[in-house]
């Protein structure tokens, strides 16, 4: 399980240094062998999966109807764009320039672990959407304390 924040430079090639507290892992659930694809979800991030774990998702998404719009956005956003990847001698993986443009990446970038995945973000990108998240969050306890009040 990957968990944790971790602020992190992109050198000029692209490349992101996997923190050291990562690399056992990755080694023990995939060999090092990693999949990177846009967030299904979000813009301004990439989602990086073991390959184990990413296997799993890409057979639930194309398992998916293609009859439906929003399943074949998915399928063509996580399965379509996805690229295998692996960390070098000293930890690092290149991110494609397409992904990087993609998902605005620039030197500064946030790595998240969030369970069986990783989320990179930019760092600004990342920074607004929490912004927004806690002021959305402010406003709905501002209402349900308002509406318990009165």
């Amino acid at each position: 399980m990957f968990f944790g924040e971790t602020a992190i430079n992109l050198d000029v090639k692209g490349r992101l240094a996997i923190p050291m507290r990562y690399r056992d892992s990755i080694q023990d659930l995939s060999s090092s062998r990693l999949v990177l694809t846009y967030s299904a979800f979000d813009s301004g991030s990439l989602y990086l999966y073991p390959e184990q774990e990413w296997e799993r998702v890409r057979d639930e998404v194309t398992g998916l109807s293609t009859f439906n719009p929003g399943h074949r956005s998915l399928q063509r956003r996580l399965v379509g764009s996805a690229s295998a990847i692996e960390p070098d001698a000293n930890g690092r993986i290149q991110i494609p320039q397409t992904l990087r443009q993609v998902a605005g990446l620039e030197k500064r970038v946030v790595l998240l672990g969030m369970g069986n995945r990783f989320e990179i973000w930019n760092e600004t990108v990342l920074n607004q959407k929490r912004a927004e998240e806690e002021r959305s969050l402010d406003e709905t306890v501002s209402e349900e304390m308002t509406r318990l009040v009165l």
